[in-house]
């Protein structure tokens, strides 16, 4: 979808602070850090948010969560990190791709928001 922000930088090339790619999944840097730490997960599939997940998405979200591991492990959150994701606009979603906000590097607040 051109018109999605995510989808273009899934597309490439971009200066989006990419750390991991492959064929399925695409890690960066947040550009708005709640964290000192912020990395988004997305697949490079364009799926609205986890509402529209189906059996057929198994494999990418395995992927995800490998590279949240490998992700975390490169970033020496060693005493722990938060993964989260929003469905719709009273949950804070505010792009229409399926995303994961890694956050760590400080302790985090519960309850969120």
């Amino acid at each position: 979808m051109s018109d999605c922000l995510f989808c273009r930088i899934a597309a490439g090339p971009h200066d989006a602070g990419v750390l991991h790619s492959s064929d399925r999944v695409v890690a960066f840097r947040d550009v708005n850090p709640q964290a000192p730490t912020h990395l988004l997960l997305i697949p490079r599939e364009h799926v609205a948010s986890v509402a529209d997940l189906t059996g057929s998405h198994d494999g990418v979200l395995a992927e995800v969560f490998e590279v949240i591991r490998s992700l975390a492990e490169r970033e020496s959150l060693d005493t722990g990190y938060r993964v989260v994701t929003n469905v719709g606009v009273d949950a804070g979603q505010s792009v229409d791709h399926l995303h994961f906000h890694l956050l760590g590097g400080r302790a985090l607040g519960w309850p969120p928001g």
